[in-house]
């Protein structure tokens, strides 16, 4: 029986794919399968796959659209586990992870949503900020909460919900926040969702890299557009402008110029994004299924 599916969304990379499977592997669980999602043009991702096709259940799909959540909502509809993932192509799963997802989820038949923060490969938390204490997830935490490559659901929940917004995440204009929307659709449609903050799935911690000061407009318009749409509570919302502002200042008196641009860039990103968040709707709860 396959309890977990778990859906990687690719674009350029081949080694750490292979990473990931063996750490997968490492589980040492015979219930989950993996929908690798592929938005190459070559072959790259046939070759990384072929020597797993014997030891794990792989399902290979193809698709000419680069753009992270439709990948995601098409393997989404091709699972057949009863939770379902979205693990990055570079990330890894620690050793008992998926024991730790299945006890969850077993103790609590009433929990839809599962989350847990990032862990660095270098030890201790990764990218972004996290909420210390472990509980409920609502409009007011789930900012701190909610990382997509550990992003836990049962699937009938996820498939109710539609799945990613495809309008947000990477390759729209709206580049992040897609887990914390999905999270909060959830939530307005009464489900129950829950972070763990022991629940940790390893990433590359790409803070103040070249690679995120290149992403922090992107990044930050998504989350001003989903700060606005689920209509965040002013003191919440607040500390999302004010902290780069601060980092803007604080780097140009450390001398690091590299670093002032980033927060100036998440600032300016944060703010387009929720002044375009008023212009959209807000996500219609839907009923249980």
């Amino acid at each position: 029986m396959i309890r977990f599916s778990l859906v990687m969304a690719t674009r350029g990379r081949d080694r750490e794919i292979a990473e990931f499977l063996d750490s997968l592997l490492a589980q040492g669980r015979d219930d989950a399968e993996a929908i690798v999602v592929d938005q190459n043009a070559d072959g790259r991702v046939a070759a990384v796959l072929a020597p797993y096709l014997a030891r794990l259940p792989v399902t290979h799909l193809r698709s000419a659209v680069a753009h992270a959540n439709h990948a995601r909502n098409l393997g989404l509809r091709a699972a057949r586990g009863n939770v379902v993932a979205f693990p990055d192509d570079d990330c890894l799963y620690p050793a008992g992870v998926l024991d730790r997802v299945a006890d969850a989820f077993a103790a609590d038949p009433a929990l839809a949503v599962l989350t847990g923060p990032a862990a660095s490969p270098a030890g201790g938390l990764g990218s972004g900020r996290w909420r210390a204490e472990g509980g409920p997830i609502d409009v007011t935490n789930v900012w701190t909460s909610v990382i997509e490559f550990n992003l836990w659901l049962r699937r009938p929940v996820a498939l109710a919900l539609g799945g990613f917004d495809e309008a947000m995440g990477p390759g729209s204009p709206l580049g992040s926040a897609e887990g914390n929307d999905l999270v909060m659709r959830a939530v307005a449609a009464g489900h129950a969702a829950r972070y763990d903050p022991a629940l940790r799935v390893v990433h590359p911690d790409k803070r103040l890299s070249d690679v995120a000061v290149a992403r922090a407009r992107l990044y930050g318009r998504g989350l001003g557009f989903a700060l606005r749409r689920h209509r965040a509570p002013l003191s919440t919302t607040l500390p999302f402008a004010v902290r780069p502002l601060g980092g803007v200042a604080l780097s140009l008196l450390r001398g690091r110029p590299r670093d002032a641009a980033y927060y100036a860039m998440t600032f300016a990103g944060r703010a387009a994004g929720f002044l375009r968040g008023s212009a959209a709707a807000r996500a219609k709860p839907e009923s249980r299924p």
